[in-house]
């Protein structure tokens, strides 16, 4: 049976509806993504995706609007699995979070005690996918289908 790692994600927006893109410190082909990570032990989906938001931007002014009903999966392909030997997953199980920035720029800092990012950007969602490895682009098209609307509607209520 396949074990996949239970994994939260983040789609933070601000009020232009801009979304938050960050580029990986590894030197992956296409190495921008939405801040995510690992669901610890005990931990609920929204609370991984608190605190990696937190743990890999700085950022706590965010209010929460809405999650994916279900999980996305992929798999990691051969080159992530020999850079990763110690990991035992074939891929990842993820849940996705989208969260409105209440915060100023300011407050992003990616010099975190684990830094994982090394600049970061704001770009319209629908590009978003383009810009991710290729094993993770159909998960990027989904996100991205399901929060526009979202985005749209929070942004003109």
């Amino acid at each position: 049976m396949k074990t996949y790692r239970l994994n939260a994600g983040v789609v933070l927006f601000r009020a232009d509806g801009k979304v938050l893109l960050c580029e990986r410190i590894e030197n992956y082909p296409k190495r921008w993504q939405f801040p995510q990570g690992g669901i610890d032990d005990g931990e609920t989906p929204l609370q991984a995706a608190v605190r990696e938001l937190r743990e890999e931007t700085s950022v706590t002014s965010a209010k929460f609007v809405a999650a994916l009903a279900e999980p996305l999966r992929y798999d990691f392909p051969p080159y992530v699995k020999q850079r990763h030997p110690e990991r035992h997953n074939v891929g990842q199980e993820q849940y996705w979070h989208l969260f409105f920035f209440t915060g100023k720029d300011s407050e992003i800092n990616l010099q975190t005690q684990e830094p994982e990012f090394r600049s970061y950007a704001w770009v319209d969602l629908e590009k978003a996918p383009n810009s991710v490895v290729d094993f993770k682009k159909n998960i990027y098209i989904r996100v991205v289908s399901e929060f526009l609307p979202i985005i749209k509607k929070y942004l003109h209520q």
